[in-house]
């Protein structure tokens, strides 16, 4: 702990940018991909970058995922050509609240 905290007393803050999920939130509320972000700042953090690129792998794998979505985005597109290709062959009928028909029921 330094004797003198300059940056909490001139309201800077320096490494802020360091970390993309732990700065401040609106609110106060943790920002969706903190958890992810510390796991991987936890495991990284005194082995160097080098070690940390082998060792900490999974948790910056689910950090990645959790930012960018990449694997989701994929199985959701997956998914809807899967759907596509059923109408077509016509085995699979879509409802018709997904046809955008407007509901029946008050």
């Amino acid at each position: 702990m330094p004797f003198l905290d300059l940056q909490s007393r001139f309201g800077v803050n320096l490494d802020g940018w360091l970390l993309l999920q732990s700065g401040q939130q609106p609110n106060r509320r943790a920002a969706r991909c903190h958890a992810f972000e510390k796991e991987w700042i936890e495991c990284a953090h005194g082995i160097g970058q080098t070690r940390a690129k082998k060792e900490c792998q999974l948790e910056f794998e689910d950090f990645y995922e959790c930012m960018h979505r990449q694997k989701t985005h994929q199985r959701l597109h997956a998914i809807s050509q899967q759907r596509d290709k059923m109408v077509k062959a016509g085995t699979y009928t879509p409802p018709a609240c997904h046809a955008g028909k407007p509901d029946e029921a008050p």
